[in-house]
């Protein structure tokens, strides 16, 4: 008989311990409750009146067992220490399994594409009275043929010829024509595929954009323009 009431008191203290390891420390109370119960059996086998005592000492040791060896939330994320991957995560943050905040979805900027666009030149003035490019001319369109050689082939190039309207308007439309034709043949010797131009015409003085009535606005008006459609 002496066996079996030593015997029955390590196992239930085996048992209570054993349960209150797999716990966090924040589970002490219930590890005080079943230490309390255990411990009041245990009292209750030597003598009745132990059982109290029996009681507070066990509910006292389950206690402090578990809170010494039971796993921690340190950062109180709801995910044990030992299983806690990103230890120290703010408060209030949402975790998976492993403790850790999502990873942020992937930002995909969309890259909008111009699909038409219309290149004004200006600056190229022709030689007197003449479709003739001068050395200047050629090297602003030395520019614009480096860029538009980056667009084909999968661009359309339409290229337009202007004037202001001094002059008569065949005069002007017949100019307008050589100088756009002029420029898209220096283009073409500049490198950019003459599959890429789908229009080649002159408008003559029709299509104003400035005041003809002032040195300012006939020199705006004077233009060749080429529009990009992607």
């Amino acid at each position: 008989m002496s066996i079996v009431r030593t015997a029955i008191p390590l196992v239930l203290l085996t048992s209570v311990l054993t349960g209150c390891a797999g716990l966090q420390k924040t589970d002490w109370p219930k590890c005080a409750a079943v230490g309390g119960v255990g411990g009041a059996a245990l009292g209750a086998i030597e003598s009745s009146s132990w059982a109290g005592w029996g009681a507070l000492l066990g509910g006292g040791l389950a206690a402090g067992y578990c809170w010494a060896h039971g796993d921690g939330d340190e950062d109180g994320d709801g995910v044990p220490d030992s299983r806690d991957k990103c230890p120290g995560t703010p408060r209030g943050v949402q975790v998976d399994a492993n403790g850790c905040p999502p990873e942020p979805a992937a930002v995909v900027e969309e890259v909008v594409v111009q699909k038409e666009e219309v290149i004004v030149i200006r600056d190229v003035h022709f030689e007197f009275d003449s479709a003739r490019l001068t050395a200047s001319d050629k090297e602003r369109l030395n520019t614009i043929a480096t860029r538009l050689k980056q667009e084909a082939p999968s661009a359309r190039l339409s290229v337009s010829g202007h004037t202001d309207s001094v002059g008569s308007d065949s005069y002007n439309q017949k100019l307008s024509e050589r100088r756009a034709h002029s420029v898209t043949d220096y283009l073409v010797e500049s490198g950019v595929p003459r599959s890429s131009f789908v229009s080649v015409v002159g408008a003559g003085e029709t299509q104003p954009v400035a005041d003809n009535a002032t040195a300012d606005g006939r020199a705006m008006n004077r233009r060749t323009e080429i529009k990009i459609q992607r």
